[in-house]
């Protein structure tokens, strides 16, 4: 465990240098949108564990791809239809210069992975071109907070009953300084599962008959009881100053799952669309496994602080509402 490692210490997630974090939401309509814009370019991979992600720009990201570097990852509501709103994105890197040089052009290269929130709010509002574009002129003045903003917005964990008996959740962000070394997660959790703490804890998940406290998404499972499909995904990004190169990248979102395994039971299903990117935004030199495991550490303290930073939204109480009422 962190606490473990001589040297190291929590830093917020905006001290990591080299990349601008915005948002923007419809609290009303119950979603939004987190961008991660890169003025320079930063090397990117991505890990999707889970059986129905929502994302675009995937391919780039594979080793075998040509694009060395793109320029932004967008995490957004919506599901399929939150898709659009990259475009934002992009129409706000091409204005300012930000992009892949083609002829007398440029074109922005944008990663987004999307979480299902449609029956949250109003599920006929989705993140589009203009809030695409609100939330990359946010990350001018840089306004991330964890909770019930940005694609957290309309973000719900334990949903092995349904909606009706699902926690309230939201975005999170976790980061630690190592000597020069920094990494960090940021993460969206609108997971099937429930979410547990280091010790095995349950922190929130799907709410119990009486509504009092949490039980087992799994045995629900076991009961003969079929989630709905499609419904959830935790999508999640790793940010470090290190340097690494896009296969190195794609190894360390692949380890940063096991934050996920950690965090949250059941997961990977094949309602879920589990997605983590990771991005190498400097030129430190660090040892991937020594910054693969890091991602794993920080990664399921973000997912621990997007349920405990979450508020009641949209008649779905969040953790601390429901723990108010349970036995200590």
């Amino acid at each position: 465990m962190l606490r473990d490692i001589k040297g190291i210490k929590e830093i917020p997630i905006t001290e990591i240098e080299g990349i601008r974090i915005g948002q923007a939401e419809n609290r009303e309509a119950g979603t939004g949108c987190t961008v991660f814009i890169a003025d320079h370019g930063m090397a990117a991979g991505l890990d999707v564990r889970g059986g129905g992600p929502a994302s675009r720009e995937s391919e780039l990201l594979k080793p075998l791809a040509a694009a060395e570097t793109i320029h932004a990852v967008l995490l957004s509501g919506g599901s399929a239809y939150g898709l659009s709103a990259a475009g934002g994105v992009m129409q706000y890197l091409e204005e300012n210069g930000i992009g892949l040089p083609v002829g007398d052009g440029i074109v922005p290269l944008v990663c987004q992975s999307d979480i299902f929130d449609l029956t949250v709010g109003d599920g006929h509002v989705r993140p589009d071109i203009a809030m695409g574009y609100a939330a990359a002129k946010a990350s001018e003045s840089g306004n991330y907070r964890d909770g019930n903003y940005g694609a957290g917005t309309g973000a719900t964990v334990g949903k092995g009953r349904g909606m009706s008996f699902c926690t309230k959740s939201g975005i999170g962000s976790y980061a630690i300084a190592l000597g020069k070394i920094k990494i960090g997660a940021v993460v969206v959790v609108n997971a099937l599962g429930n979410i547990y703490d280091a010790e095995g804890r349950v922190l929130a998940g799907q709410r119990n008959l009486a509504g009092d406290g949490f039980d087992s998404v799994l045995a629900t499972m076991a009961e003969s009881v079929i989630p709905q499909a499609g419904m959830n995904t935790t999508i999640g990004i790793i940010l470090t100053n290190a340097r690494f190169t896009k296969t190195q990248l794609c190894k360390m979102a692949g380890m940063a799952h096991n934050g996920y395994a950690r965090a949250i039971r059941p997961v990977h299903t094949s309602m879920d669309g589990d997605s983590i990117y990771a991005v190498s935004l400097g030129e430190e030199s660090c040892s991937l496994d020594l910054a693969g495991s890091l991602s794993a550490e920080v990664m399921m303290l973000a997912i621990g602080r997007a349920v405990e930073s979450a508020e009641s939204a949209y008649g779905i109480p969040c953790a601390k509402e429901i723990r108010k009422g349970m036995p200590l």
